[in-house]
């Protein structure tokens, strides 16, 4: 299995609109791409200060599905749609599990 993690920080600017926004998109995105086996994300609980603001995880079968889903339409506009609201981003992809 391959899993994609993805940690987001918004603009100071983003409202809660825009966020809001980004969630259902990406939960929007979701059942439209057959190879995610399985999708989480959701905003930092605030617990420690200098967090990253949002976090979205996705599991694989193996990297193949993982590149399609990094180019499928759906993702891709989800991506420009939401674009103008992320002030940072960083992510990892790991082989996990058996």
């Amino acid at each position: 299995m391959i899993r994609h993690t993805v940690m987001f920080r918004f603009k100071e600017s983003a409202s809660s609109e825009d966020i809001s926004a980004f969630s259902n998109g990406l939960s929007e995105m979701v059942p439209k791409i057959d190879v995610i086996a399985d999708y989480e994300h959701g905003s930092d609980l605030g617990v420690n200060e200098g967090n990253f603001d949002y976090v979205v995880t996705a599991d694989f079968a193996d990297a193949e599905a993982y590149l399609a889903y990094r180019d499928h339409p759906e993702h891709k506009d989800v991506i420009s749609r939401t674009s103008h609201v992320i002030a940072d981003r960083a992510a990892v992809q790991f082989e996990w599990g058996a």
